[in-house]
């Protein structure tokens, strides 16, 4: 393997001539074995690097501050990261010290020795393009980390969102297809009054539907950008214009509606978008485990449990109890909501932890969001493909279990009033005796007048019947 010597302010390194990156990646690896997750897995922020660092080269090269042919050369090598061709080329820790420092550097060298081979020349011919002086020119890790980091999540979303969207389309169509069964709701786990399975799963839609507005109106609070702030939100070492078109280039590049923040020094350490959009993971987190547990309930059983509805067996449930198959796939879901709703928790203290004019802990930050988005996607999409769809419901059961409720008789209470309502179910529940028959046997009500509350169609939509 050949190698070749690279320096830094605080001396040498030797660096794989295969590899793209430098010395202070290196340092970097060195310093940051956290997680074990290198940035380059997070290929949307890579991505979103790459747009960054060609916006930036653009403006540069227009206002003047880079030569033309150096321009060209970072320009194509950016559109190389932007189209994942060195993806590999991105081993620094997700987590790291330094408010990103390592992970902008990292994309600074690799661009810098992609462009140097680009112009046919060797890596690490630092003095035709410098990965600081050239590929950094007019930043700062304090402007490009973050306004990566904001596009970046506006990409995540659109992929988080799409799931939620299908999720939301598999539940409705559920809902139409068991909108004539008719089944137990329940209060407290207790029985309460009669509704249609169609009706619980297409509450679940809706449900889901709201987050999703919710998060597509967060999903543009994103789109402000610091870009050109540089430091502290000055613009040192900026040329004049710059800000404004650096981010001019970066929206029209991506296609994405960026823009640039009224007060860079307040955007360079606000980190209040991200913490909105982490606090509407967890309530989608919240809401979606909620619809799980539901979903685990009413398949329980299958003889002693609600067994209304069929999950699709996706396993053996037990080492040691044949036949047994258990709710894996609202299970795991589960514990993706458990691993978001942290995460935010992480988010929160994270965003709190900002001093002065740089919040410091931005890579927790992205690697929380990154992380909470990517389950999120994937597991909706498994709760959709794996078991929503392939749900079906024990009708007659659910419609038997509600004619031997004691709960119908909420129905009678325009009719009979409260009082003897509760004495009805009083006996019911003692004696084991049916609604219907007790209140026939006691003569309070005309047949006709029975059939008509407790006829299945009145159950289902239950009419004001005096």
């Amino acid at each position: 393997m050949t190698t070749r010597m690279e320096h830094d302010f605080l001396g040498d390194r030797e660096i794989s001539d295969d590899a793209y990156y430098g010395v202070q990646t290196v340092r970097a690896i060195d310093n940051f074995p956290i997680t074990g997750i290198p940035i380059g897995h997070l290929t949307s922020f890579i991505k979103a690097f790459g747009y960054v660092k060609k916006a930036a080269a653009l403006a540069n090269r227009d206002l003047g501050v880079l030569e033309v042919e150096k321009a060209e050369a970072i320009i194509a090598a950016c559109d190389a990261v932007i189209a994942g061709e060195l993806s590999d080329q991105f081993p620094v820790d997700v987590v790291q010290g330094g408010a990103g420092t390592s992970t902008n550097m990292n994309v600074n060298e690799v661009i810098a020795n992609k462009a140097l081979e680009l112009l046919g020349l060797p890596k690490g011919r630092y003095d035709v393009i410098h990965p600081n002086n050239h590929v950094n020119l007019s930043q700062s890790t304090n402007d490009v980390y973050p306004t990566a980091l904001r596009l970046a999540v506006w990409y995540e979303l659109q992929f988080l969102v799409e799931s939620l969207q299908h999720l939301r389309d598999a539940f409705t169509a559920k809902g139409a297809e068991f909108a004539s069964v008719l089944k137990m709701g329940r209060t407290q786990l207790q029985d309460a009054v009669p509704m249609t399975l169609g009706m619980e799963f297409d509450a679940f839609a809706v449900n889901i539907y709201r987050d999703v507005e919710r998060l597509q109106g967060a999903r543009l609070h994103v789109l402000e950008v610091n870009l050109g702030a540089t430091a502290i939100g000055t613009s040192i070492n900026a040329p004049h214009g710059y800000p404004e078109l650096a981010t001019s280039y970066l929206a029209r590049i991506t296609g994405v509606d960026v823009y640039l923040a009224t007060d860079l020094i307040e955007a360079t350490w606000d980190t209040g978008p991200l913490v909105e959009i982490s606090g509407l993971l967890k309530r989608v987190a919240v809401k979606l485990s909620k619809i799980c547990n539901d979903l685990r309930l009413l398949s329980s059983g299958p003889r002693t449990g609600f067994n209304e509805i069929n999950l699709p067996a996706r396993q053996p449930g037990s080492s040691i109890m044949p036949g047994k198959v258990n709710p894996v796939i609202p299970e795991v879901v589960n514990q993706v909501c458990f691993r978001v709703i942290g995460n935010d928790t992480t988010i929160s203290f994270a965003a709190e932890a900002g001093q002065l004019q740089l919040n410091v802990m931005e890579p927790i930050m992205a690697f929380c969001l990154f992380q909470s988005m990517s389950m999120l996607t994937n597991g909706t999409r498994v709760l959709r493909e794996l078991c929503v769809e392939g749900i079906t419901a024990n009708s007659e059961h659910a419609q038997q279990l509600v004619l031997r409720s004691i709960g119908i008789v909420t129905a009678l209470n325009p009719l009979l009033g409260y009082e003897e309502c509760a004495s009805i179910a009083k006996e019911a529940f003692e004696t084991g005796a049916n609604i219907v028959d007790i209140v026939r046997r006691k003569g309070l009500l005309p047949e006709e007048k029975l059939n008509e509350i407790f006829s299945i169609d009145n159950l289902m939509n239950p009419q004001y019947i005096r």
